[in-house]
């Protein structure tokens, strides 16, 4: 006994050493049931262990087998496969770990910034019957949660796994990349997976690695400033304790809320005193310019005794910027985002033959405040509507200073690859499709190297050569303008165009299918489609795919016209909706744009305009909004913005 207590440290010792050679495999969130493989590639797998542990995958029928590294990883290039499936792997070291209804087929990488992140839940009503027949187990997503990471390029992204698309599932997968997976299939008929990776309102350098940064030091040393997460912290907790004094403020001083008389939100509250205000408008129109705080609203519509019987729809557009709201004294939803869609879902019980009472609590932060026009605002009852633009009453509950502004950190460099990019480099991809440049429109002329910077930069931490990079063109956005300007929205256009140079990229021009009043436009299903034709011609190889429409080749003066060539024409040009070509302008020497008259004929575009004698320059859609552009080619792809005099 005595010897056996002698030798007891060195026997623990010894138990400790083996539990620690033999750690359990973790696999990356990535590697798990429901995921798609991209196929006709050397298939990488990859997880951690301790080091030197023997791993062996079994798969399709072979046997693979590698030792973890010193640093406890392990990697494992498979054989190509063809499209198919469901297959199992099954993976051995001290545990067992099986993966089931695994799909060989063609993967893409869905990133950019909200218009990529839109999910079909925000377009349920306009595309209803599209989700309703969504269920098809060859389509699926893998949704990245979203974070950031300034310290280092994380191992690991969160996520709930891989979701195959069902009228359930499909509300969160990304509208543009649903369409896009939807056409390939139709086309194709091989499994798309997607893996969505984006975030709302982050310029390009979010996406840059470290190494790419470089080249762009102003960013860099931010990059670099950020890496120390005690400044960070400190930034977040000062910002979190001003956002709380303001809505503190807001709250006690929002003399809509009663604190101890009846609240605004209140069926029987007299607002006769109140004053009116035609609606959907911004209460800047109402003689309360630079106004921020809550200004409630208050309207009264007369329901009919074959309204009240079911649940009723509550439309109310869109709000600067949040808004709770009320019927008949009962809050019925709130939205804290301008962004959104409000649809309030409003319980029969709630309803009232004869007058019922909408009120509305908006809170405008800063800038212009109140209901965005040319948004739906109706009150939807048994297949009757109430339309609810007019008169409403008003009144301001609290007028206090604008809400402090705080650090943004997903829209800081770096942190954003390293969180959402970096982990998922290793997995085997088809390409990318890219919805981003709303947050680059003041940076345009920058826009022309990072945007090809951060293509390069995938492109290398990929390792998997030159895969098809696809993007969106900006669409049609803000106020159109009477007369030829200057536009940050047609230069970034013009950034993203240029990037065509880039080999192996395509672009889908979506100026046709813009709103004014919402840098998130509802036509997802056209996007989808025509990112599906680039990808068609650029990552499958269809000679004699229409995938574009018209690109500006070059000019050629004679007398007083400007006669313009084209690529991409397809079946030829066309005036959509005419006969009369629109938003084109010209200029002589002095550089002064008028509009001016354009006809087709046969593949050219001849402009001019008769007090002009002498053009020099041409610009067509050059304007945030290019309301009326019409140029097309037969198949239906509208033409990419240009201007001649291209600095």
């Amino acid at each position: 006994m005595r010897h056996i207590i002698r030798f007891l440290p060195y026997i623990l010792l010894l138990k400790l050493s083996i539990g620690i050679a033999q750690a359990k495999v973790k696999l990356p969130r990535l590697i798990s049931d429901g995921m798609v493989l991209q196929r006709e590639v050397r298939i990488p797998i990859w997880g951690w262990a301790a080091p030197g542990e023997k791993i062996e995958v079994l798969f399709n029928g072979q046997k693979y087998t590698t030792l973890t590294g010193s640093d406890g990883k392990w990697s494992l290039p498979l054989h190509p496969m063809k499209a198919g499936g469901p297959y199992t792997m099954e993976i051995e070291g001290e545990n067992h770990i099986q993966i089931t209804d695994i799909l060989i087929g063609d993967v893409w990488v869905c990133s950019g910034q909200s218009n990529m992140e839109f999910w079909m839940d925000r377009v349920k009503a306009k595309y209803a019957q599209a989700i309703a027949s969504s269920a098809n187990n060859a389509i699926r997503q893998f949704l990245v949660k979203q974070t950031y990471d300034f310290q280092s390029p994380a191992d690991d992204v969160e996520s709930d796994g891989w979701k195959e698309a069902n009228p359930e599932n499909v509300l969160q997968f990304t509208a543009v990349g649903y369409f896009f997976a939807r056409s390939l299939y139709e086309q194709y008929h091989v499994p798309i997976g997607l893996i969505l990776s984006s975030k709302g309102g982050t310029p390009a350098e979010s996406w840059l690695s470290e190494e790419a940064l470089k080249a762009f030091p102003h960013y860099y040393q931010e990059a670099v400033r950020l890496k120390d997460s005690s400044l960070v912290n400190s930034i977040i907790t000062h910002d979190q304790q001003v956002l709380k004094v303001w809505n503190d403020r807001i709250k006690a001083e929002d003399r809509g809320l009663a604190h101890g008389t009846i609240p605004w939100s209140a069926q029987n509250h007299d607002d006769s005193s109140w004053d009116t205000m035609d609606m959907p408008n911004y209460w800047e129109k109402a003689d309360m310019e630079d106004t921020d705080g809550v200004i409630w609203f208050r309207k009264e519509i007369e329901l009919s005794s074959d309204m009240v019987t079911r649940d009723a729809l509550l439309y109310l557009g869109h709000m600067a910027d949040d808004d709770s709201t009320y019927f008949n004294g009962v809050k019925v939803g709130s939205t804290n985002s301008r962004y959104f869609l409000r649809e309030y879902q409003i319980p029969h019980p709630l309803l009232h033959v004869g007058k019922n009472t909408i009120a509305v609590r908006v809170v405008n932060k800063s800038g212009p405040g109140g209901f965005i026009k040319d948004k739906p605002y109706q009150f939807v009852a048994n297949g009757k509507s109430i339309f609810l633009e007019g008169i409403w009453k008003f009144k301001a509950g609290a007028i206090v200073p604008p809400q402090p502004k705080t650090t943004a950190f997903p829209y800081k460099p770096l942190g954003l690859y390293n969180a959402m990019i970096a982990p998922l480099t290793a997995y085997g991809i088809k390409g990318v499709i890219w919805y981003q440049g709303e947050a680059n429109t003041n940076r345009a002329a920058e826009y022309r190297t990072l945007f090809p910077a951060l293509i390069a930069d995938w492109r290398r931490q990929w390792h998997q050569g030159n895969f098809p990079f696809l993007y969106v063109q900006l669409a049609s956005y803000l106020p159109a303008v009477k007369e030829p300007a200057e536009s940050q929205w047609a230069e970034l256009r013009e950034a993203q165009a240029m990037t065509l140079s880039v080999p192996k990229t395509g672009m889908a021009v979506a100026i046709d299918i813009g709103e004014w009043n919402d840098v998130h436009p509802a036509n997802k299903e056209d996007v989808g489609k025509r990112l599906s034709l680039v990808a068609q011609k650029v990552a499958y190889k269809e000679k004699k795919s229409i995938y574009s429409g018209p690109l500006y080749q070059k000019k050629k003066i004679k007398g007083n016209q400007v006669v313009l060539s084209f690529t991409n024409i397809g079946s030829g040009l066309v005036a959509r909706n005419g006969d009369t070509l629109g938003y084109f302008s010209v200029a002589d020497k002095d550089g002064k744009f008028v509009w001016a008259h354009a006809r087709i004929e046969g593949d050219k575009v001849i402009v001019w305009n008769d007090q002009i004698s002498h053009p020099v320059h041409v610009r067509y859609a050059w304007a945030d909004n290019p309301d009326g552009a019409n140029l097309f080619n037969a198949e239906g792809l509208p033409a990419s913005p240009f201007r001649t005099d291209r600095p």
